[in-house]
């Protein structure tokens, strides 16, 4: 194998592939390149290389074939080689080919018999009394009775004369096919119900099924059966079924073996160039490493120089910029300087004028200032003296309505007296003369006193809708008052405004941040916050239980609601009764709206203010007014 001449080892061209493979056709004769290895195995010579060393003999020859007729790709005398392998191993070694055959169950007697081809079976069922004919001339019927057999299908036919039913089925045309039907005689055959036995017809022959394998005997017959098995099948030998078989089975398999040695071939290939491709792409790696590393440390480099330089240059500029610096402060001091001397008497000048326009100014602004002072004055005098008419208006129409509710009260009880003495009477004696006259009598007076109580109900309607007028007149200058002071009053003066209804959001914040840390603490508490002010507002919400007598009947909120005791479980005591003074006050000043209002709030005393101390507090800040006005003027 190693000594090759110089002359085998130049390249050929295509046309003299078949002259030179007579060179290594002689070398395989005698023997030096080595086919033949023991235990029945081969090896190419030629693919020493190769992973594939030990091959079977039609392997072997299908690798030769494959190669000697491979693609373009292959060396000229690669495949002159693989030729004259070829060629030897036909005409050398073909007696060691071991050919498999395919096992035949059938007798030895019975392979020269004629058979009807595709294999074939007839089963013969005599029609009894008990059977129903449609259901057996049904070929589903047969094909799930007869299942063990595979047939592919079933054929039923009618025989008329014999009052039976013929059953023909088909089997696959290979050997499998056969070895169903062979299966199928024998299983009749052991139950004496073969062919021999249906055409004997001993003892009780209509009580059986009989079954055997179609041959040329039923093929030449007279009848239905022969006429369906001479139209779907042909007469054939095993012997010539079994050598087409065989013919085919080689054909496929060397067809397969060419296919498979071309493969490997291929995939031999595909492995050398991918082995080649991968050395390449591992050197490149390489290179791309050396590359990158070489990039990596220019570039380290290149930042390392940037970053000194640019160093050098803040540094320089820093020096600059101080240097600069010290210059403009010279440079203003002296601008400063030569201003100072140049604009000395002018800026004496100017500072008089300033002093003189700032006077002016001044003396306007504590001109409008009385003024506006004196506007208010007055406003607050006319007010002052406005509420205590209607405070004294209102004490005076509440005592006349006392008086008249007396006045009232008598009469309706003087009423009452006549009326009870009228009945008395009448139920004395109707026909007395002077009790008639008395009766006459306490009818007038008692028609004098129901219209004095008429003219003192009329009166007491007109009174209640002149305090009526009042209380509104009242709750108005309350609203001008908080309109006109809300800028006057700040959290320092002793009387303010608070919203009666809004939530005190200071417990909402102390449960937050014990529950929660920074930002968190205050979202959740602004959430917390918005949500109980709109559930304020939430006028079909109504939590309160009314406790006391009929005289002293009062609302209070109800602890054991279902929103309050939830809230109370989850942030305590001090969130639940800011919630619940909200309520309190809702419920006092705006139960109908459910919205907060705002009003004149004592803070020390923590109650509501009445006017008067509210216009006693606008008297003191005007008489403070008016002292820092006089100390400014003086």
């Amino acid at each position: 194998m190693n000594n090759t001449s110089d002359e085998e080892s130049d390249e050929i061209s295509e046309s003299e592939i078949d002259v030179y493979s007579e060179k290594p056709y002689s070398k395989l004769k005698n023997g030096e390149y080595k086919v033949k290895v023991k235990d029945g195995t081969f090896k190419c010579p030629f693919c020493a290389g190769k992973k594939k060393q030990h091959y079977q003999y039609k392997e072997l020859f299908a690798h030769a074939s494959g190669v000697a007729k491979g693609s373009a790709s292959r060396s000229a005398k690669l495949k002159a080689n693989h030729l004259a392998l070829a060629k030897y191993l036909e005409n050398e070694l073909a007696g060691d080919a071991e050919v498999t055959r395919p096992r035949i169950t059938a007798s030895s007697s019975k392979q020269s018999d004629m058979y009807v081809w595709p294999w074939m079976g007839i089963v013969i069922h005599p029609l009894r009394r008990t059977d129903n004919k449609n259901s057996l001339l049904e070929s589903a019927y047969w094909l799930k009775k007869l299942a063990r057999f595979s047939p592919l299908e079933v054929k039923t036919l009618w025989v008329e004369q014999d009052s039976l039913v013929a059953v023909i089925t088909k089997f696959n045309s290979g050997y499998g096919g056969f070895t169903n039907a062979t299966e199928l005689e024998k299983e009749y055959e052991i139950k004496r119900c073969g062919k021999k036995d249906w055409s004997e017809k001993t003892g009780d022959w209509r009580s059986k099924a009989y079954g055997w394998c179609a041959r040329a005997d039923d093929y030449n017959s007279q009848g239905s059966i022969a006429e369906y098995l001479s139209t779907v099948g042909t007469l054939r030998s095993f012997s010539d079924i079994s050598k087409e078989e065989m013919h085919n089975t080689n054909v496929v398999v060397e067809d397969l073996a060419n296919k498979i040695a071309m493969t490997n071939e291929d995939l031999n290939n595909a492995e050398y160039k991918y082995n080649v491709k991968a050395n390449s792409l591992h050197r490149l790696l390489k290179e791309k490493d050396k590359l990158d590393q070489a990039y990596k440390e220019e570039t380290k480099r290149m930042q390392e120089y940037s970053r000194q330089h640019i160093q050098s240059i803040l540094y320089e500029k820093q020096k600059l910029n101080y240097k600069l610096e010290l210059k403009m402060k010279d440079l203003k001091i002296l601008s400063e300087n030569l201003a100072k001397k140049e604009a000395l008497t002018e800026l004496e000048r100017q500072k008089l004028d300033e002093e003189k326009k700032k006077n002016d100014a001044m003396n306007r602004s504590l001109q409008l200032a009385s003024q506006e002072q004196k506007r208010t004055d007055d406003s607050v005098l006319k007010l002052v003296e406005e509420h205590k008419r209607k405070k004294e208006e209102t004490l005076n129409k509440i005592l006349q309505l006392e008086k008249e509710l007396d006045s009232k009260q008598k009469l309706q009880m003087e009423i009452q007296e006549l009326k009870g003495r009228l009945k008395v009477m009448n139920v004395e004696d109707k026909d007395d003369e002077d009790i008639k006259t008395k009766m006459k009598e306490l009818n007038e007076m008692l028609e004098e006193k129901c219209s004095e109580l008429e003219d003192l109900e009329d009166m007491n309607s007109h009174l209640m809708i002149k305090e009526r007028q009042s209380n509104d007149e009242i709750q108005e200058a309350r609203e001008e008052l908080i309109t006109g002071m809300r800028e006057l009053l700040t959290d320092r003066t002793n009387i303010g405004i608070k919203r009666m209804g809004e939530l005190d959001e200071k417990p909402f914040m102390k449960a937050c941040k014990q529950r929660f840390m920074g930002e968190e603490a205050d979202v959740q508490h602004a959430m917390l916050c918005s949500k109980w002010q709109e559930n304020l507002k939430d006028s079909g919400w109504y939590p309160f239980k009314r406790i006391g007598t009929e005289d002293k009947m009062q609302e209070v909120v109800d602890e054991e609601d279902e929103q309050i005791r939830n809230l109370r479980e989850e942030w305590g005591e001090d969130v639940m009764n800011a919630v619940k003074t909200a309520l309190e006050e809702l419920n006092e000043y705006n139960a109908s709206g459910r919205y907060t209002v705002p009003v004149l709030w004592k803070k020390k005393e923590n109650r509501k203010a009445t006017l008067k101390e509210v216009i006693e507090y606008m008297l003191l800040q005007i008489q403070a007014l008016k002292t820092n006005k006089r100390k400014r003027m003086c």
